[in-house]
């Protein structure tokens, strides 16, 4: 009974307020979350995993001393990946950050590819951005990676220093000039010889988790893994 009457209640609200894709804007039917089933299908995964070398674990080598890197999507110009990205940051839509990160966590529980990771950290934004915004847009994605690895969550310990704009026309070592000091740790000792896992939402240059790696490298003992929601090819 209270099962049918939820059903009711759903089609209710799916006609008064009825719920988009994310994806290609059509309308979604009971079951679908975020977004339909046909652009689910057809959302680009990497299958990077955390076992073999791969091109995200390339893009740092000689740059940054990580253990291992990896990506759930591919991000491209145009496509359901880039619609996703754009509602979580720009649009108020933060849900999708744990739609994300739900199944990231689900596929890196499933196929045992993260062993004992101790911190799960998101790249933190400047606090007047998120004043702004109202929100991280990777904390929600970090948050549940974090709980399926059965780890702790923290945003709290790594922090941005300077309220940047957007520099994606700039050149790389350009962007890793501006971003290497931006980011700092709070607490030197709470990471000190612990497995940590760095998530981003896109990864372009590998700038920004550079930097991020960067400062978090200055704890003695820690072990760096480095992960986004996507990866432009």
């Amino acid at each position: 009974m209270f099962h049918k009457l939820s059903n009711i209640l759903h089609d209710i609200t799916s006609v008064l307020l009825p719920r988009l894709c994310f994806g290609c804007n059509t309308l979604l039917i009971r079951g679908e979350e975020h977004v339909c089933t046909v652009c689910r299908n057809q959302l680009p995964l990497t299958e990077y995993n955390f076992n073999v070398e791969n091109p995200v674990d390339r893009i740092f080598y000689g740059r940054i001393l990580i253990v291992k890197a990896s990506a759930l999507l591919f991000y491209t110009d145009k496509g359901i990946v880039k619609n996703l990205i754009h509602y979580l940051k720009y649009k108020n839509q933060e849900q999708i950050g744990y739609f994300l990160g739900q199944w990231y966590g689900h596929i890196l529980k499933n196929n045992n590819y993260l062993k004992n990771i101790d911190y799960v950290i998101p790249v933190p934004i400047h606090p007047k951005k998120r004043r702004r915004r109202g929100y991280n847009q990777v904390t929600l994605f970090a948050k549940s990676v974090a709980t399926h690895l059965n780890a702790k969550f923290s945003e709290d310990i790594l922090t941005k220093t300077a309220n940047t704009r957007t520099q994606t026309k700039k050149t790389r070592l350009l962007r890793w000039q501006n971003k290497k000091a931006l980011y700092m740790l709070t607490n030197n000792e709470l990471l000190k010889d612990k497995n940590v896992l760095l998530l981003d939402d896109v990864i372009t240059t590998g700038a920004t988790m550079e930097a991020c790696a960067t400062a978090l490298s200055n704890t003695p003992g820690i072990k760096l893994y480095i992960a986004s929601m996507a990866i432009v090819p």
